[in-house]
């Protein structure tokens, strides 16, 4: 991998915010990472399935078109312990994918839409994350698979 980009639904705030540019300025020594926010819609004012499709329809106007899409899904994705991660991502780049794009949806979700573009789905468990904390866990996650990768002490 030698780009990645991280789309999610929300704007971050406070120790959120805090968490994710911390690893994120730490993962841009290995690769770019281009973090983008898409808006959340107002559930109080449109269906689920109209939040889904909306929100969906700004993520995948947002991924670069070339991308290979990893969304995250807590009923659908596939757990992976960390030193697998490191391998997954060193294959993706050995493969010649030059840019992965990671995908957090918004409190319901991601749209059928972002799903069906996907090209793996990925899961931190079966418990639910609020989608700020979820966006800290996988970009440390992707900080940790980096420093395996090099052999870097962080991981023990």
């Amino acid at each position: 991998m030698r780009r990645c980009t991280l789309v999610s639904v929300g704007k971050l705030k406070g120790w959120a915010a805090e968490g994710s540019e911390d690893y994120a300025k730490r993962l841009r020594r290995y690769f770019p990472v281009n973090i983008i926010e898409v808006a959340e819609e107002d559930m109080n004012r449109r269906s689920h399935n109209e939040v889904l499709s909306a929100e969906g329809d700004r993520i995948l106007e947002r991924l670069p078109k070339e991308a290979y899409l990893i969304s995250l899904d807590r009923e659908k994705g596939k757990q992976h312990p960390s030193e697998k991660l490191a391998l997954k991502l060193a294959d993706l780049g050995l493969s010649g994918r030059n840019q992965v794009a990671f995908v957090i949806g918004g409190p319901l979700g991601l749209s059928p839409e972002v799903l069906k573009r996907s090209n793996e789905l990925w899961s931190f468990g079966s418990i639910t994350l609020p989608h700020a904390l979820a966006r800290v866990v996988l970009l440390e996650q992707l900080y940790r698979a980096a420093k395996i990768h090099r052999k870097e002490k962080y991981h023990w």
